[in-house]
């Protein structure tokens, strides 16, 4: 079996795999070593493999319980081996959760036309086409917009996602919520409209921890995948496995 950790921004998500069933998993903002042995006692006596990718620094408690008793661990970084190549002028600069979605879809649909949208703290538009990583572009996410205009103005309050909100809004709460919401959603649309244009035969892949709440409001038909960056994470570890 397989344990994988995925260190966001803001949540850290852990996951475990036999073969490319996920087992159990588990999403949490503070972790311990108690947590941890309480998700997963009843298995990391079968673990064979482990990997972690972080886009922050790494707690030294999963360092030491990920190496203490496990065969195989593997820390995502630009060295890590690949299926596919990384077209990125600044590989060491290319967050790590990135490489795992990408690497999820390429696993997923081999040799399609990919944009991978990911709907987290950032909302990042990354393009595989077949065996090559293209690149792609960061933007702020929908709590970081929500958070900006209050943090930079003097009077607006702090908005949240809202499943119903007027737009035009009506008050100055709907008027943040439908300005962030939609503008994203705008933006979102005119990236998917672009690469289809260019890219006929493609897929569009959502995912992230947004991409529940943005799915049925975006225009164009998506691939909604969840776990794509756990299941990506899965995928490395088992390449770099056979690769050792």
């Amino acid at each position: 079996m397989n344990l994988v950790f995925d260190i966001g921004n803001t949540y850290t998500k852990i996951a475990l795999y036999d073969g490319e069933k996920k087992m159990t998993s588990a999403r949490t903002k503070v972790s311990s070593p108690e947590k941890l042995s309480e998700i997963f006692c009843n298995y990391l006596d079968k673990v064979d493999g482990a990997i972690i990718s972080s886009v922050r620094n790494i707690p030294d408690f999963i360092i030491d319980l990920a190496t203490h008793d496990i065969p195989f661990v593997h820390i995502l970084s630009d060295k890590t081996k690949l299926p596919f190549r990384i077209e990125y002028e600044t590989p060491e600069t290319l967050g790590p959760d990135r490489i795992a979605a990408v690497a999820g879809a390429y696993h997923m649909f081999p040799g399609r036309e990919i944009l991978v949208i990911d709907a987290g703290s950032a909302i990042t538009y990354d393009y595989l086409s077949g065996k090559s990583y293209k690149g792609g572009n960061i933007s702020p996410g929908l709590t970081m917009r929500f958070k900006a205009l209050h943090r930079f103005t003097g009077k607006l309050p702090l908005g949240a996602t809202l499943i119903k909100y007027s737009s035009p809004g009506k008050n100055t709460l709907d008027a943040i919520t439908a300005g962030v919401t939609d503008g994203l959603i705008f933006e979102i649309n005119e990236y998917i409209r672009i690469f289809q244009k260019d890219n006929l035969d493609s897929m569009v892949i959502l995912t992230g921890g947004d991409s529940g709440y943005l799915k049925d409001r975006i225009s164009y038909k998506t691939n909604y995948q969840p776990d794509l960056i756990l299941a990506g994470l899965n995928y490395i570890l088992e390449y770099n496995a056979k690769q050792a």
